[in-house]
């Protein structure tokens, strides 16, 4: 089973067309259902106004809107120091969650917001979240996401988003984003003490001094995960639409060892080291031919005809319409 990874959430397939289909045999995220299962109950309210997330251990504000009106990533920042300040609920070490802290809530099922329908939140706005991490591709972004429909990617520091503390260091299943430098909002490395930003709290379960392993000549062990991928990340295939990667896949799991299959948005983006970008991969990795995008087998909710896409240069999780020969396909296994 692999490991620091999460399912999305998605139990629907469907077609190009975006219609619903049967899973069996479709090759998507809803047929093989990767990554650590939810618990039932997913949330439970504490003291009226935190909510535990029984997935990862977090513990959030249950308002998903303390602060009220959008404001920009430093003031974002403040806002939280603020909090702590004035015991928000009682306690005093709230921060802003990282990138990989934030997607965790993201339920690829749902749309407006991309929650689970069960969430005891409050004051949830369909608006962009704020992430501690910022996007070293341009260090004066940082990394924010949308409820409408789970998009992230990264907005300018001095724009306006809400923002939605966290705390706690969570129960380990969460891994951490790699970022370990700290940017003032014009891109300025600064130092991390007392800036709350991802790179001075470094949240989530550690990486192994060796990330990647070449077990074969076109196979490469994550040992922080324990997926395997092909080294090679592009296909003979080529440039294909969402049905062709997904096809692509199949064959390739009917013609050689392995229980092969597309990865969910999921698993490509832990992939992702928040401190690289061109790629947005551990400086050392043993991929070759990497491309711009790569489709995962998870379909966006918010419009089904689209799926959901790793923007591997940037580090971005967007969508791509599914009939368009726009991606690749990046086949994975489970060890």
């Amino acid at each position: 089973m692999s490991r620091h990874i999460i399912n999305t959430g998605q139990q629907d397939c469907f077609d190009e067309t975006g219609k619903r289909i049967s899973c069996t045999g479709s090759g998507q995220d809803a047929e093989f259902r990767p990554g650590a299962p939810w618990p039932t109950p997913r949330f439970s309210v504490m003291e009226e106004c935190l909510v535990q997330d029984h997935l990862t251990g977090l513990i959030w504000s249950r308002d998903a809107n303390p602060g009220e009106f959008p404001c920009t990533w430093q003031e974002a920042l403040h806002a939280i120091n603020r909090l702590n300040d004035e015991r928000y609920c009682g306690y005093q070490d709230w921060r802003l969650p990282n990138r990989r802290e934030l997607r965790s809530l993201m339920d690829y099922q749902t749309r407006k917001p991309s929650l689970p329908r069960d969430h005891p939140f409050l004051h949830v706005f369909i608006h962009w979240y704020w992430s501690s991490t910022t996007a070293v591709i341009h260090p004066g972004y940082a990394w924010y996401l949308h409820l409408e429909g789970a998009r992230m990617f990264y907005g300018k520091k001095s724009q306006e988003a809400l923002f939605w503390p966290v705390r706690g260091l969570g129960n380990g299943i969460l891994a951490a984003t790699g970022q370990k430098q700290c940017y003032a909002v014009d891109g300025k490395i600064i130092p991390c003490s007392q800036s709350g930003q991802d790179g001075e709290r470094q949240c989530g379960a550690f990486w192994p001094s060796l990330r990647f392993s070449i077990i074969e000549d076109n196979l490469v062990r994550d040992h922080l995960t324990g997926l395997i991928w092909q080294r090679q990340a592009t296909v003979e295939a080529g440039r294909v639409c969402w049905q062709g990667a997904l096809e692509t896949v199949k064959e390739l799991r009917a013609s050689q060892p392995g229980n092969w299959r597309l990865p969910t948005i999921n698993e490509l983006e832990s992939l992702v080291e928040a401190a690289c970008h061109s790629p947005a991969l551990p400086a050392n990795h043993p991929f070759v031919d990497m491309q711009e995008g790569y489709w995962s087998s998870t379909t966006s909710s918010f419009e089904t005809d689209w799926a959901w896409v790793l923007y591997i240069e940037k580090g971005a999780c967007g969508v791509g319409y599914k009939p368009d020969t726009t991606f690749y396909a990046w086949p994975v296994m489970n060890d």
